[in-house]
């Protein structure tokens, strides 16, 4: 394929992208990608999960600093990154759950939400993009509203008839959802903890699992990257608002993960061109639908 394959990931916050196939954005970079984040929001109603960054001035400035962690892990991972502009509706809690926030991102009309993802598709013209399941990867409003713009746009986007305000026509090939954590992955690495010797920190988890949604059969791509998971934990240490450096996240030596599960994993959802699964490539299809 002569022209520079593009991938687009969509995802609710900064951090997110860092979270959420961040090896396998390095891993295309690396082999000559265009990659580019699209970030529904500025996270400004995040917690702050560090421990270390748990002051009033880092509460006070919020917003921006979340911004300067975007800009730093986005660097790390090579990407570029556009913000699409809405507000972070934060993580209801209680019982029952309070309502959410007037003008936050989860209240809005996804046909009308996804016009700045669309014309982002138009401007950037990806061939694949990634985002979240219909649950959100797990239930956050912001997540969930990011799986309804990103399926709205990735349907609308090549369609000459909507939203022709919105630029030029551009239809991507294929749709993913990432998939986050199945129990054949966490059980995985809790054995691999085990055997090496190791305290998991996945054994509290696992006796719950029940109780959890596991997509683990709808896996359709794995994509192998495990050299890259360096990165990934360099972009997430970025976000440090967000993610404790000596926390539940770093646990697992890297060449454990490596050797167990050494791919990130995508379930596809939408797909106009030929690939049978299973696959070991997002772009699976993509360059063949190019010769023809």
């Amino acid at each position: 394929m002569t022209e520079q394959l593009r991938l687009m990931t969509v995802h609710a916050h900064p951090d997110d992208e860092s979270s959420k196939g961040a090896a396998t954005m390095a891993k295309y970079v690396d082999e000559g990608v265009k990659v580019l984040v699209a970030t529904c929001t500025g996270g400004e109603r995040g917690s702050v999960l560090n421990p270390k960054m748990d002051r009033p001035e880092v509460l006070a400035d919020i917003a921006n600093i979340r911004r300067a962690e975007m800009t730093k892990a986005r660097e790390i991972l090579g990407v570029d990154q556009a913000w699409l502009g809405f507000v972070d509706s934060g993580l209801p809690e209680g019982d029952p759950l309070p309502p959410l926030p007037e003008g936050c991102f989860g209240l809005q009309d996804p046909e009308e939400a996804a016009k700045p993802l669309i014309k982002l598709i138009r401007e950037f013209r990806p061939h694949v993009m990634t985002t979240y399941d219909e649950n959100g990867g797990y239930p956050h409003p912001d997540h969930i509203m990011c799986h309804k713009i990103s399926v709205v746009a990735f349907e609308a986007a090549g369609d000459p008839e909507k939203y022709p305000e919105l630029g030029e026509p551009w239809q991507p090939l294929k749709l993913y959802y990432n998939s986050g954590w199945t129990r054949a992955r966490m059980l995985a690495l809790h054995e691999g903890m085990l055997a090496a010797g190791l305290e998991s920190p996945y054994t509290e988890w696992l006796e719950k699992w029940e109780d959890r949604d596991d997509r683990g059969d709808k896996i359709t791509t794995r994509v192998e990257c495990g050299e890259y998971f360096h990165v990934r934990d360099d972009a997430l240490r970025a976000h440090a608002t967000q993610v404790d450096p000596d926390g539940f996240w770093f646990r697992i030596p890297l060449e454990l993960q490596q050797k167990v599960w050494p791919t990130e994993d995508f379930e596809l959802a939408r797909s106009v061109v030929d690939s049978p699964v299973p696959e070991s490539d997002l772009f699976a299809g993509i360059h063949e639908h190019a010769d023809a």
